[in-house]
């Protein structure tokens, strides 16, 4: 296992997607945006083939570039991925790596007047754009989600939402159930928020006077306000919390927007959707810090109320905490690459 890049078997083409509906967002936010798209071996080989393929997409403060990363004794996923592919351990496929970074560390993979338009730049922009470039089977049938943590809850909720667009997903301790993985930190926000005068915007402005991350308090109130902005901004933009941020009384309006986007409520609204999807692949942590081996629970049980067959889901808990779980990935990338493929 070398601790420096290893060449692949396949290709990664990197590219930059001008996106229209990013431009002017609220956060100021790059509207060109970095795309990677890798190709299996073989892809030159036979111009009249054509792939299935699957959307890679981040968890909180995740962009592209971070696929990089080499952590110790791990190698990053696209090489994981490729290496799938060339020992033969699934069927090819076209793979694309996406990027919806935001100021605020993510967009959830919604629309939404805090952070801009990042469902429908995932759904109505970069899909046509992948489509249009490489040889896809530009059916749902043929086209994956698959994501980590807000990623493995934009990979819950894409398909819900866009079942014309894709046919299956994977999550990997996915945002879901949210009375247990949000509802815990916000009595911690209201702590940390008491120097800022009960004022997250006031954190804020402070998080850009410093080295980002150096305080106790700027992990938690960052997710607090990405999360804001993406469930609960108001239509100026403002993120709206949830809780009144000096005495920590729930604000029952504003928590009911978060709960009407939790995919385990999102379940019987969009069912047919559901119902619809080929494979799906749910899995979590039993000592998740976020308990998201919960939600996962909960996620399957209402799929299989709403009458999702157990045939098409692919359901397993392991020990294992939030983090460090990548070595899932391939194993995930597999078995929804077996789905989507052509049929023989």
């Amino acid at each position: 296992m070398l601790p420096w890049s290893a060449e692949l078997a396949g290709r990664l083409d990197e590219h930059t997607v001008t996106s229209e509906v990013l431009r002017g967002n609220p956060l100021g936010d790059p509207h060109e945006r970095p795309l990677w798209v890798y190709v299996p071996p073989g892809y030159g080989d036979d111009p009249g083939r054509r792939y299935p393929a699957v959307y890679v997409i981040m968890g909180f403060t995740g962009h592209v570039a971070m696929w990089r990363n080499r952590t110790p004794f791990r190698r990053p996923f696209p090489e994981t991925a490729d290496e799938v592919f060339a020992r033969g351990d699934a069927p090819p496929a076209i793979v694309v790596y996406v990027d919806t970074w935001t100021s605020y560390g993510g967009s959830q993979y919604l629309d939404s007047a805090g952070t801009g338009r990042y469902h429908t730049y995932l759904c109505d922009e970069v899909v046509p754009w992948v489509d249009a470039r490489y040889r896809t089977l530009p059916e749902p049938a043929h086209r994956a989600i698959t994501g980590k943590s807000s990623g493995g809850y934009g990979a819950m909720i894409t398909p819900m939402l866009r079942p014309d667009l894709f046919g299956a997903l994977a999550t990997h301790a996915g945002d879901a159930l949210f009375e247990y993985c949000y509802l815990p930190d916000f009595p911690q926000a209201v702590r940390h928020l008491r120097a800022y005068g009960g004022d997250i915007m006031a954190w804020w402005d402070d998080f850009h006077t410093r080295v980002p991350m150096s305080r106790p308090e700027d992990a938690k109130l960052l997710e607090i306000i990405g999360y804001t902005a993406a469930y609960s901004a108001r239509s100026d933009g403002t993120p709206e919390l949830p809780f009144d941020p000096v005495d920590g009384v729930l604000r029952p309006g504003v928590w009911q927007r978060w709960l009407d986007l939790d995919p385990v409520r999102m379940v019987p609204r969009y069912a047919d959707a559901l119902r619809s999807q080929t494979a799906i692949w749910i899995d979590g942590g039993t000592r998740d810090e976020w308990y998201l081996d919960i939600g996962a629970q909960a996620f399957r049980r209402a799929l299989a109320d709403n009458g999702v067959e157990e045939k098409a889901i692919r359901f397993e808990l392991f020990d294992a905490p939030h983090g460090g779980i990548d070595y899932r990935y391939p194993l995930s990338l597999a078995w929804l690459c077996e789905r989507i493929a052509p049929a023989a």
